[in-house]
């Protein structure tokens, strides 16, 4: 809870003025039961009407000041509650996106969704009840003894000796509480994670008849969560029924001695009634207590797991070039014998070097899972890599500002997304670029023509992901995307794999037309896609085991001469 508190502190101000106007109302209503008291015991005797009405109006006020100084508060508590929760997702969100890809693997993306949503949300119900209820119940708890105190200490005192029981059972159910909740809370991850994947594959799914497997899978990690919620959930709820057990053995001590003590003259009917009133405050308090200390377990294991978040290392931080000195090179992309490993046991890249000029084209080949789009991955600096070095001009992109060093990039990678907007704005991506940039951009992608098929062109709205369109015009809007900012390196990472030849030799043409100084990299399975390229590299278990042209690795590349041949039995129709 201590990193949350900080986000706290700039409503201190408002927080200190709810907690007095509800100070204030706590205490006028405590006030009623003395007050009656008072009215049975010395007012209602001398049949005077005008003090009656006098103190009946003074109780009516005070229960009206009291109503209204809550809600007030109340509604204070929830504005505070609100901005606080407000200002926490930002955060929150704001650090998941800047999270690095090693990082954001660690947490994974369920997780991370649930952090930001289901989290959050059990912090902010208890920061706003600790405004309505943490100042309200101490006081009507401490008050209501104090005053029962003053009234009959004896009948008081039988009441105190069963509070040391109470605040003994809340300590240690709350003390399991939290390892509990937070086991719960990693269950709610596991379900979030299958809900994705199959509300993401449910094509597939339906075109498998995989229904009833994906629902089984559903329901083994339902069951867990409901395991878990319940085991919570019995837990922690063992403190309402052992509290109201407790709280009733207080009552019939309390009428037995006050049976007793009136019956002997020590005390008197209106002491007793006045006594029970606020011993019903009083265990009002005492459950309310409860169920803030309930409240506090849930929402301090979802702020351990916000602060995890918060608190994480931003692990791509700009270096020094004292660290990572430039280099003098006429090169714009240097890769020097660049290894990497994605847990740190066995390297998925080794001995990785190439140099490009600007302008010059690079193709990346090879079969699934050997590397290439890890490739891309340490250019764009997701990762860093484990030993060796990038250089983009000179420099190594761990010195390079991240802002200035997304600039220099145009990507459509594999697994790209699709928002639920216009194309125009799927293509724009929130950034400063002309409508006619956008429409130049879908041109060179070969996705004009079917946009302007449609009635809207490109104000048609796209579904989420995209699923309203074809696997190839998503692909073209990805390129489109790519392309409109005029970027100085250029990534297409499997970005043509559901083009026909046709449109992708068409698309080619017109990338090498529009973009003679750009740097383009390209990541595919077809040898079409890269036969053109200045440099092919050819990979295999995360090694290079065949780099050149494409009439050079013809000649001295087994493996690329084979991809060649039995993709196109070695011809090409250009």
């Amino acid at each position: 809870m201590r990193t949350l508190i900080k986000y706290l502190k700039p409503f201190f101000g408002r927080m200190s003025l709810g907690f007095a106007i509800k100070v204030s109302g706590t205490l006028v209503e405590l006030m009623l039961p003395y007050i009656l008291s008072h009215i049975l015991k010395n007012v209602v005797v001398s049949q005077d009407v005008k003090q009656i009405l006098f103190w009946g109006g003074l109780m009516l006020l005070c229960a009206g000041v009291a109503m209204v100084c809550n809600i007030v508060a109340n509604r204070m508590a929830a504005k505070v509650s609100r901005n606080f929760s407000e200002a926490v997702r930002h955060d929150l969100f704001d650090k998941t996106m800047r999270l690095s890809s090693s990082q954001t693997d660690k947490f994974t993306i369920a997780s991370l969704e649930s952090r930001i949503t289901t989290d959050t949300y059990n912090v902010h119900q208890f920061v706003g009840m600790m405004q309505r209820m943490g100042v309200r119940a101490p006081i009507l708890l401490i008050g209501g003894i104090a005053i029962t105190l003053f009234m009959d200490s004896f009948l008081a005192l039988g009441m105190i000796a069963l509070l040391p029981f109470i605040f003994i059972t809340v300590y240690f159910i709350s003390r399991k509480g939290v390892p509990l909740y937070s086991k719960v809370q990693q269950s709610v991850d596991k379900m979030i994670r299958v809900v994705r994947e199959d509300v993401q594959g449910i094509r597939v799914i339906k075109a498998l008849s995989k229904s009833e497997y994906e629902h089984g899978r559903y329901d083994t990690v339902n069951r867990d969560l409901v395991k878990d919620e319940t085991k919570a959930g019995v837990i922690m709820g063992t403190v309402n029924p052992i509290m109201t057990l407790l709280m009733n053995m207080g009552l019939v001590i309390v009428v037995s001695m006050s049976a007793s003590r009136v019956a002997n003259h020590t005390s008197d009917p209106e002491t007793v009634i006045a006594f029970m009133q606020y011993f019903t405050q009083i265990s009002m308090a005492m459950m309310t207590v409860t169920r803030m200390f309930v409240m506090y377990t849930k929402s301090s294991a979802s702020a351990k797991r916000i602060a995890e978040v918060l608190n994480s290392e931003d692990e791509l931080y700009e270096r020094s070039t004292e660290d990572f000195p430039d280099i003098a090179t006429d090169a714009h992309i240097v890769f020097d014998n660049v290894e990497f490993s994605y847990n740190g046991k066995k390297n998925n890249l080794e001995n990785i070097s190439f140099t490009l000029k600007k302008g010059q084209s690079l193709g990346i080949i090879g079969a699934t899972g050997s590397g290439k789009s890890t490739i891309v991955r340490l250019l764009l600096r997701f990762y860093d890599v484990t030993s060796g070095h990038i250089y983009i001009n000179g420099c190594d992109i761990r010195t390079i500002d991240r802002k200035e060093l997304y600039s220099y990039f145009g990507t459509a990678l594999q697994n790209d997304f699709l928002y639920a907007d216009t194309i125009e704005e799927n293509i724009r991506f929130g950034r400063d670029i002309s409508k006619e940039k956008i429409i130049a951009a879908a041109k060179i992608a070969q996705a004009d023509g079917f946009i302007s098929e449609f009635n809207d062109g490109y104000y048609h709205m796209l579904s989420p992901k995209g699923t309203n369109i074809s696997g190839g015009q998503k692909q073209r809007l990805f390129i489109s995307r790519a392309v409109a900012a005029d970027p100085e390196i250029l990534v297409l990472d499997d970005s043509t794999s559901a083009l026909d030849y046709r449109t992708e030799l068409e698309l080619r043409r017109a990338l090498n037309e529009s973009f003679k100084d750009t740097t383009v990299i390209t990541v595919a399975q077809r040898v079409s896609a890269v036969k053109n390229c200045d440099l092919i590299l050819v990979i295999d278990e995360g090694r290079i085991i065949g780099s050149g042209t494409h009439d050079e690795l013809i000649k001295t590349c087994i493996e690329y001469e084979e991809i060649s041949r039995s993709q196109m039995g070695g011809a090409f129709v250009e």
